[in-house]
């Protein structure tokens, strides 16, 4: 995969991955639900993050739900389309469109959401076993400790692991070039959402992070 020669003939196809990636990764869905309802502006609400977690802050659950599967559609749709007009490489290069886009939104002044839904979303499209235990090891966490960010913290820091030893333990011997190059694409995500959750680290580390459930007014 990305052999020299390919990457020369297909560039304007990458190309057009990673920015319609982009553009629909940039849509502020928790922004625009939020309005819509009358809530006002979500970056005014808790923590100002535009994502489902903020959402649920304003007490609307089903709105909250409506964002968590919009910024993660966005995601699981931009792979999806490139998969199915350009490859599996388009696919990933979409995928990290999508993820840029909604970290930094162009409409936003290149301030979004943390990405974990999104990552979800992207992850459950291109590896659809790497997706979801990345998807159980959020809710096995959840459900312990009741910190979402430590809980999307280590999901996504996992996921990476989950796409290099899954295909091992299903289909051991065969050609590992696409399984390594997801768990690159997997472990690109991870550090994306790291970065993006430097203050939430910053909370787990003093006590101070709020449990699922509980209002956050700043921060």
């Amino acid at each position: 995969m990305f052999a020299p020669q390919l990457i020369i003939h297909a560039w304007p196809f990458y190309l057009a991955a990673i920015i319609g990636g982009y553009l629909l990764g940039s849509i502020p869905f928790g922004l625009v639900l939020t309005r819509a309802a009358g809530l006002g502006d979500i970056r005014k609400i808790g923590s100002g993050n535009i994502g489902a977690t903020n959402v649920l802050r304003t007490g609307n659950k089903p709105l909250a739900l409506a964002t968590l599967l919009l910024d993660g559609g966005k995601g699981a749709i931009a792979v999806l389309i490139a998969r199915y007009f350009w490859g599996p490489d388009a696919a990933l290069i979409a995928g990290t469109g999508a993820m840029l886009g909604h970290l930094f939104p162009v409409w936003l002044g290149f301030k979004g959401g943390k990405g974990v839904a999104t990552t979800f979303g992207t992850l459950l499209a291109a590896d659809f076993l790497v997706g979801l235990a990345a998807c159980l090891t959020w809710l096995v966490m959840a459900a312990i400790f009741r910190y979402s960010s430590l809980s999307a913290l280590v999901a996504v820091a996992l996921a990476p692991v989950y796409a290099y030893f899954l295909p091992l333990i299903w289909a051991p011997g065969v050609e590992r070039i696409g399984d390594l190059q997801m768990a690159g694409f997997a472990a690109f995500l991870a550090v994306l959402v790291w970065i993006k959750h430097h203050s939430n680290i910053a909370r787990l580390l003093k006590g101070e992070e709020p449990k699922i459930g509980k209002k956050k007014t700043s921060g």
